[in-house]
């Protein structure tokens, strides 16, 4: 039963990863920020994906170390049926992402199943919650990723303006503000301060 649990625990890693964690947000953010630098294929994916697991894990590791002694070892143990284990192990889940997630997002997923109108947070469902703190994730990404667009928008716009005075408009403006963008990243540390607001962003 447990190799059977485990196998199956192993195909479904990247859905939960993707569904429950706080993945999603950081490697949309991450995404975004490469779009936004004007680097499309740089940093590789490999490299976003690898900076986004070990944030996830530095986020999820208070939820995780609560998972696994109060789930996984006396399960493993077998002190704890697999019912049992599955009700231990969901519960710090289900207290961060309801933590992340919005009333509205929640009210929305209730409303969008046509289930009864939940009295607290023990009616709702995964099936509910799931969705909805990944809707809540995504709005936090794209909020994030809003704020983080801005400053290389403006070195576009003002490169492009003074291309268009100096009368080079034969002249891509990407080509000059690509450099520049780079190197403002750079010299404000900016891999350090987005890396610490998305691990700041998260209660």
């Amino acid at each position: 039963m447990r190799i059977v649990l485990g196998l199956t625990m192993l195909a479904v890693l990247p859905a939960l990863l993707v569904c429950v964690t706080s993945f999603l947000r950081i490697i949309i953010v991450l995404s975004m920020l490469r779009q936004a630098i004007g680097m499309p294929q740089t940093p590789p994916n490999t490299v976003l994906i690898g900076l986004a697991l070990f944030l996830t894990m530095f986020t999820m590791s208070p939820v995780l170390q609560k998972v696994n002694e109060q789930a996984f070892q006396p399960f493993m143990a077998g002190t704890l049926s697999v019912q049992a284990a599955y009700e231990k192990g969901s519960a710090p889940m289900r207290e961060f992402m309801v933590r992340q997630t919005r009333e509205e997002d929640l009210a929305l997923m209730v409303e969008l199943s046509k289930a009864k109108p939940p009295q607290s947070m023990d009616d709702i469902s995964n099936v509910q919650l799931i969705p909805a703190y990944m809707l809540s994730e995504l709005r936090a990404a794209f909020q994030i990723g809003f704020v983080v667009f801005l400053p290389f928008l403006l070195i576009d716009l003002i490169v492009s303006s003074v291309l268009m005075a100096l009368g080079m408009m034969m002249m891509p403006p990407a080509t000059i503000a690509l450099p520049l963008k780079i190197l403002m990243f750079v010299l404000i540390d900016g891999w350090s301060l987005l890396l610490k607001a998305l691990v700041g962003s998260f209660h």
